[in-house]
């Protein structure tokens, strides 16, 4: 490990050391500006390709970003359903996008994989307040184009985070809300610095420090997120170089139990996290039933323009992560943590209360490498990502009432998960001719995991898993005229399953989708409408089984056969210049092919179902009104349909539809001052005050004590309540 960091860092210094000494530069009209574009070119589609694709520009990022997390941003786009562990928005947050859970979607930032390697997962919670830093991003539904990392089985988020600027800048924004939610951000550039700088040469640093705290909306569900974010940019006509860390510390209280449907009526904020009783037989909790997590991140990329047909790209990445989450637990079995028993007082002693900790500490590198030819007929791209992940997994208790024969600190569990991941691509965009596009693109991606130690259960896992897999993707644009372009596109994905999937199931399987695109986008003016319809087959699908484990991640199980099936829709609709209808629509059919599950003691076969946590309808609206230049006023809607938490369509798994509305303005004050603007920003959520659930659990079990010689399922359901009608105010200062 030590000698890779190493490496690591000599071939980092050495990237840095031949961009410095580069000279020589390429005359050239293109701004250097164009340059930034170049960090994420390899893993984005542009506004003529046969990939399904939204936009999302820092303007619009802005309208939003009081301190709730970028799912809440996204809230808004086609197919995409979001949630809370906390109620709020704020803390431990995810989405799903045309049904599909974190795990399965790709994530990057600059180009380089954000999704954790091991998981698959996405932790929005380590970014506190990123949105503020972020240039723009790109979500591609379905399979998209070729990305870093693993790859996407229902979309994929490029993020690309802010471009240099050639001005001093700096701004000051801070938000209040409900459940003593708020937001503190200061962010500063320097501007280029250098006698070229106002020919856009010279050097940039800039940098933001952020504060978010909350109380959420469930009981103590509280969220601290502390973070930070500082790059310099050495900027030529030709030449990018930036150098970028980011990271932060979350705490969170833990919230992911869930409360049941009686609950749920009765107490919807009620959180059994951290409860005990105490020697009096009073409830209590334990008041730091915590998760306690860090992670930094470091990035190079130089960025080199040859001439009009030549440009590559080189990213390096260095991800730290480590922390815990703790919890009181009473009356635990001393066999849970290999200690021995013991006599007190001639009684047998082999339970006891305790505290322990759970934890990760883990290192990510990554090497991006990518060139780009480009003339009036042809885009060509072709590349490499080649990353390693190494993971220690271990647990102590801290506190025990009764220790046996432990010492502070010892580890009961510890194990080790190591994966290394190569890939390398090529793509291409060729104009056949002023009506045709053509696409193709094809990746080659080898994936080993290999794990080592016992887990949690005290049990030896063991994992030495390799994959190949060929990702071939092929698309055609039509320009019907002017306003109007048609598309049609395949693509094939393959997917290594995750940590949790192995420790479920030894003989889990590695899951493949076949995705069909057609689409048609229509421009005339301000005027847009996209239309597409998407065919999604699947062998083995890694859906989620609507259980969880004991650190509240979903369990997912191949499914056989199975696809989604829909159409989606969106417009801008200027009514008058001044009033503008934002919708979008996806309609869909999720289901796996055939379901059998075991109930009552013998195998059911319940044919076609549908698959958990994809509802039919999703659908969303924004009605936006600036009755003058400075002013905006929008409502923002969305409807999600009913869905199921389980792959049996089980009535104890329902979860209802429900329509929410949110009211957002926007008030700038220009000024001639020490403040070029001062920028006031309200947003008022579930306007009316809808009770509604948007993820929950499911799980059974078989009850063969109650009636001795029968065996009855019993079914179960947990739900995850999200808040009623909130608000948050803000005020930004640029300067």
């Amino acid at each position: 490990m030590k000698h890779l960091r190493r490496v690591f860092i000599a071939a980092a210094l050495a990237t840095t050391s031949l961009a410095m000494a580069q000279n020589t530069q390429v005359k050239d009209s293109t701004e250097a500006e164009k340059l930034e574009e170049v960090l994420v070119k390899a893993v984005r589609v542009d506004a003529k390709s046969p990939i399904t694709h939204t936009n999302l520009s820092k303007k619009e990022i802005a309208k939003r970003n009081l301190g709730q997390d970028i799912p809440m941003l996204l809230n808004f786009l086609p197919s995409v359903v979001t949630t809370s562990d906390a109620g709020a928005g704020i803390g431990y947050t995810g989405l799903r996008i045309r049904g599909v859970s974190s795990q399965s979607t790709n994530v990057t930032i600059n180009g380089i994989p954000y999704s954790d390697a091991e998981s698959l997962g996405t932790f929005w919670v380590n970014l506190g307040d990123f949105a503020s830093s972020v240039e723009n991003l790109q979500v591609q539904r379905g399979v998209g184009t070729s990305t870093n990392g693993s790859g996407a089985f229902g979309a994929s988020i490029n993020i690309l985070t802010d471009g240099f600027s050639r001005e001093a800048s700096g701004e000051i924004s801070n938000s209040f809300g409900s459940f003593n939610s708020r937001k503190h951000t200061v962010k500063f550039s320097t501007g280029l610095m250098g006698a070229d700088a106002e020919r856009s040469r010279g050097i940039e640093i800039a940098g933001r420090l952020s504060n978010i705290e909350s109380y959420g909306y469930v009981d103590r569900a509280s969220t601290s997120l502390k973070s930070y974010f500082l790059q310099g940019s050495y900027v030529t006509d030709n030449t990018l170089i930036k150098a970028v860390t980011f990271g932060g510390n979350n705490v969170t209280y833990q919230s992911w139990f869930g409360i049941d449907a009686e609950t749920l009526r009765e107490n919807r904020t009620f959180n059994p996290a951290g409860q005990f009783t105490d020697e009096n037989g009073n409830t209590q909790f334990y008041d730091n039933e915590v998760d306690d997590y860090r992670q930094d991140h470091y990035q190079l990329h130089w960025n080199e323009r040859y001439n009009n047909n030549w440009s590559t790209n080189v990213g390096l990445n260095y991800t730290y992560g480590r922390g815990f989450f703790e919890q009181f637990r009473e009356d635990d079995d001393f066999a849970t943590y290999g200690f021995d028993e013991l006599t007190v007082n001639g009684q047998t002693v082999n339970t006891t209360d305790l505290v322990r900790r759970r934890w990760l500490d883990n290192d990510y590198y990554v090497i991006n490498a990518n060139a780009n030819y480009k003339n009036n007929e042809i885009d060509l791209i072709f590349g490499t990502s080649i990353s390693h992940y190494d993971g220690d997994h271990f647990g102590e208790v801290i506190w025990a009432r009764f220790a046996s024969q432990s010492n502070i600190r010892d580890r009961y569990y510890e194990g080790n998960g190591k994966k290394n991941d190569f890939s390398v691509f090529s793509k291409a965009t060729y104009k056949l001719n002023d009506r045709f596009q053509l696409y193709g693109d094809l990746q080659l991606r080898n994936v080993n995991y290999e794990t080592s130690g016992i887990n949690s259960n005290l049990t030896e896992f063991l994992v030495d898993e390799n994959f190949t897999f060929f990702n071939p993707k092929a698309g055609v644009t039509y320009k019907y005229n002017d306003n109007n372009d048609l598309y049609f596109s395949y693509a094939r994905a393959n997917r290594e399953p995750n940590r949790d999937d192995f420790e479920s199931d030894p003989n889990v399987q590695p899951e493949q989708l076949n995705d069909f695109e057609l689409g048609w986008r229509h421009k005339n003016g301000n005027f847009t409408f996209n239309a597409n319809t998407y065919v999604m087959l699947y062998n083995e699908q890694l859906v989620l089984s609507g259980e969880i484990n004991d650190v509240g991640a979903p369990i997912r199980t191949n499914s056989g056969e199975s696809y989604r099936l829909g159409i989606e829709l969106e417009a801008i609709i200027p009514v008058s210049s001044k009033f503008t209808i934002q919708p979008n629509l996806a309609v869909s059919s999720n289901r796996n092919v055939e379901t059998i599950r075991s109930f009552d003691g013998g195998l059911q076969n319940l044919g076609s179902t549908d698959i958990a946590f994809s509802p039919n309808v999703v659908a969303a609206n924004a009605f936006v009104y600036q009755p003058v230049k400075n002013l905006q006023i929008s409502l923002l809607s969305k409807f999600v349909g009913e869905q199921f938490m389980s792959n049996t369509e089980a009535d104890a798994s329902k979860l209802d539809s429900y329509f929410l509305n949110d009211l957002n303005l926007i008030y700038t004050v220009k000024s001639k001052s020490i403040f070029d603007s001062v920028v006031f920003t309200g947003l008022v959520n579930n306007i009316f005050d809808q009770k509604f659930v948007s993820n929950g659990y499911y799980f059974t079990f078989d009850d063969d004590f109650s009636n001795p010689g029968t065996i009855s399922t019993v079914e179960g359901a947990g739900f995850y309540p999200q808040a009623g009608i909130n608000f948050l105010v803000g005020v930004t200062l640029n300067f």
